[in-house]
């Protein structure tokens, strides 16, 4: 591997908020999450807005502004109304996102009214004191916002899902209380959505495998299959391999395809130095295993383990034979 493709230090939330701006991945995301894969958002019709959705709140004679930037956010005609789906990337888990989501959402309702309040005050159309003192016509209409959570991580999610799961309610008072719905993605548990788009269904087919350590689907079904490097790092980013993204980087540079024979290799690597940490912090007997298990998951031949056995641990070949023989 090159030295600068050893330095290479991309920010995955920055890879991964560029994979989604492309309207057919954010599009087939959005349709298999939530409409079980009819093709509701039409690509086409989908254009970026504005991110910031950072507003000054007043209460009183108290006013404080409140920053909040969306990770992304289109806007789409549909029917006669403009609806504006907000993307938030999650790589942990968080025990308040459904409050985070509730108070994204009503910033972007605060940011329209906002705009719609100026343009009114502006043109001085009130037609009643009703309206003068809301800044809104009785005709006015906000845009609905929906917001989705993209959930990486590869423990399964154990934060709540909306906001009544994060109170602490009387039952006698649970009918009165309003609740905020949180829609999540967990990528671990993505198999059954019906995505169209190909590149998206790589990604996180790909990247599911690589967290169930079913590595050998990938041998089976991408080994041999070329796919676009950019697709690579996004799922580097995802699963948080700095190898799978420097080979992915590096193989753009000649051609912008990577092959997964190749990026195995890497990965290959990547699982053997997890296998000596292994045994840093929980003994030299348990890093050897998981070394060996690692190898022998990707089909490395036995010789070739004891000789990696013996570079990554200092063992000699007959002790590094000897583990091979009783782990294998």
């Amino acid at each position: 591997m090159s030295k600068s493709a050893s330095r290479n230090k991309v920010k995955p939330d920055t890879i991964l908020k560029t994979f989604w701006r492309d309207n057919d991945h954010f599009a087939d995301l959005f349709n298999a999450a939530l409409f079980d894969g009819e093709q509701v958002l039409n690509p086409a019709d989908l254009m970026e807005v504005d991110t910031d959705v950072s507003s000054m709140v007043k209460f009183n004679n108290h006013a404080e502004t409140v920053q909040k930037v969306l990770d992304v956010v289109k806007k789409t005609a549909y029917g006669v109304d403009f609806v504006i789906w907000g993307l938030e990337n999650q790589s942990k888990i968080h025990y308040a996102m459904p409050l985070r989501h509730m108070i994204g959402d009503s910033f972007s309702y605060l940011k329209e009214y906002n705009e719609i309040a100026a343009r009114n005050k502006a043109e001085k159309g009130f037609e009643s004191s009703d309206e003068f003192l809301s800044n809104l016509k009785r005709t006015d209409r906000l845009h609905p916002v929906i917001s989705l959570c993209v959930y990486y991580g590869e423990k399964e999610w154990d934060g709540p899902f909306c906001l009544a799961d994060m109170l602490e309610i009387p039952e006698k008072l649970k009918p009165l209380v309003s609740d905020y719905k949180m829609n999540l993605l967990q990528l671990r548990k993505s198999g059954s959505l019906r995505f169209h788009n190909q590149d998206v269904d790589t990604v996180f087919d790909v990247s599911r495998s690589i967290y169930e350590k079913d590595f050998q689907k990938i041998n089976t079904v991408y080994k041999e299959k070329a796919i676009p490097a950019e697709l690579g790092v996004v799922i580097g980013a995802i699963t948080e391999s700095q190898s799978l993204i420097n080979h992915a980087l590096q193989s753009e540079k000649k051609g912008g395809q990577i092959y997964m024979c190749g990026a195995l290799e890497e990965l290959v690597n990547e699982g053997v130095q997890r296998g000596r940490q292994e045994g840093r912090i929980e003994g030299l007997q348990e890093g050897i295993q998981a070394n060996i298990r690692t190898c022998k998951t990707f089909k490395i031949s036995k010789s070739d383990t004891i000789k990696n056995v013996v570079k990554e641990f200092a063992l000699s070949e007959d002790a590094a034979k000897a583990y091979v023989e009783k782990y294998w």
